[in-house]
């Protein structure tokens, strides 16, 4: 059985923004049409690998090649061959939907009917309002505009920085939908997102805190691999209990999850009975403990806090 392709490749990539590191020595690579997802928060460093990776901004140090084009030597050749959808909104707000679709088309040589076919789930869907200024329309609308304006030269990678950030919860599933289907016209898709739980609707996923990588594997295997028992407990008393188990002798982790605190111990033999006890003798009332499995976010936390 052959390999598959190496769509995206970055080496030892690092930037800096006078005394400020945003990436720090981050390799990685990603496959012919894979949905790859950078998994991380505000300031991790996200759009500045994303602006690299897009030739719109140069690397202080190491190497980057998107479908074999290097990023800096070949950045001509790339801009005709990507997707590029910015985290901001970041069309012509006095334009038509139409109108701006037809722009994007003609810049890369080609037109709106020559590629329906590639934007067509999506395009559906606001092309009643074809004639209405792009500017005037929801954040939902916008993002699927943002994506046909992506999409309409056919490109060989899709790049999509924080693509459903500020949009309701609607708009984001059905987003990812879209995305799914893009991936199986075999485009490789990689897109950035703060959202924890996003990370599970990608094929792999890379954490990313303080422009380092954390790990790099498949969502269900990061969430294998959690080492530890994962608890989550609730109490009446809910602004003293995240202080309260941090003074569990056999705590490792704790933090605010919600409406409970996770609690993660060192120790397999602890019972339910165990924390319960203990909050009783900090005055703990209406407890509530309850083993469960770990998510992304708590491998994320697990990671960064093991990376301090």
């Amino acid at each position: 059985m052959s390999a598959i392709p190496v769509s995206i490749s970055v080496e030892n990539i690092s930037k800096s923004y006078e005394s400020v590191s945003a990436l720090k020595d981050i390799t990685f690579d990603v496959r012919r049409g894979e949905l790859f997802g950078l998994i991380g928060p505000d300031g991790a460093g996200k759009s500045t690998l994303f602006r690299i990776l897009t030739t719109l901004l140069i690397q202080d140090e190491g190497k980057a090649t998107v479908d074999g084009y290097d990023t800096v030597k070949d950045y001509k050749k790339l801009r005709t061959i990507l997707g590029y959808m910015p985290g901001r909104f970041s069309l012509y707000a006095d334009l038509t939907v139409e109108e701006n679709l037809r722009f994007f088309a003609t810049i890369f040589g080609t037109t709106l009917e020559e590629n329906y076919e590639l934007i067509k789930d999506i395009y559906v869907q606001i092309e009643p309002f074809k004639d209405r200024p792009a500017g005037k329309l929801s954040g939902g609308m916008k993002q699927k505009l943002a994506l046909s304006c992506a999409l309409i030269h056919k490109p060989e990678v899709l790049f999509l920085d924080e693509p459903t950030t500020g949009v309701d919860a609607v708009s984001r599933k059905e987003f990812w939908e879209m995305l799914n289907k893009l991936k199986e016209k075999d485009i490789t898709i990689m897109v950035s997102t703060p959202y924890m739980d996003e990370a599970s609707l990608c094929d792999r996923v890379a954490l990313i805190q303080k422009g380092k990588i954390l790990e790099i594997e498949t969502p269900e295997t990061i969430v294998k691999s959690y080492p530890n028992p994962l608890w989550a407990v609730k109490s009446s008393d809910m602004f003293h209990l995240e202080s309260d188990l941090q003074s569990f002798e056999k705590a490792i982790f704790v933090y605010r999850f919600g409406d409970s605190i996770h609690l993660t111990v060192n120790d397999d033999s602890i019972r339910s009975s165990d924390i319960e006890n203990f909050l009783k003798n900090k005055g703990q009332k209406h407890i509530a403990v309850e083993r469960i499995n770990a998510n992304i976010e708590d491998c994320f936390m697990a990671l960064m806090d093991t990376d301090l």
